[in-house]
């Protein structure tokens, strides 16, 4: 856990209940603040509100998928600079060269290991804190 974790805030969006439990419980257990969604479209909602240090996020939801959500994301003056980890079963070449290529700082795919997970995001927030 990094020293500031309860002062770092995650976005989850995942449209899984169980894996966004798994997610939330995981990142809580680190010490962040977690914020959870369900859909691509309160994912940006809650990304533009709150500006949060890092998102995970889902690449297939109801609604407005997650590369969708990327594009806007990346696309917008506030929310450009918050890292985005790609969290989806979309496991085509396209697909993640995709993701990495719209601004994804990384994209694990489903299924995935929790703990790889952590570690990618205690990186990204570390790297970020650096900045």
């Amino acid at each position: 856990m990094t020293d500031n974790a309860q002062s770092i805030r995650v976005l989850v969006a995942e449209d899984d209940d169980l894996l966004l439990q798994l997610l939330e419980h995981k990142l809580i257990q680190q010490g962040y603040a977690v914020t959870c969604v369900e859909d691509g479209e309160h994912a940006l909602d809650a990304a533009r509100a709150d500006k949060p240090d890092l998102i995970v996020l889902d690449g297939m939801m109801p609604g407005m998928d997650g590369f969708d959500v990327l594009r806007n994301l990346k696309e917008g003056d506030d929310t450009r600079d918050i890292p985005v980890v790609m969290l989806t079963a979309r496991v085509m070449e396209r697909d993640i060269v995709n993701g990495l290529t719209l601004g994804a700082e990384e994209y694990l795919v489903k299924p995935f290991m929790p703990e790889e997970l952590v570690v990618r995001i205690k990186r990204l927030i570390d790297s970020k804190v650096r900045k």
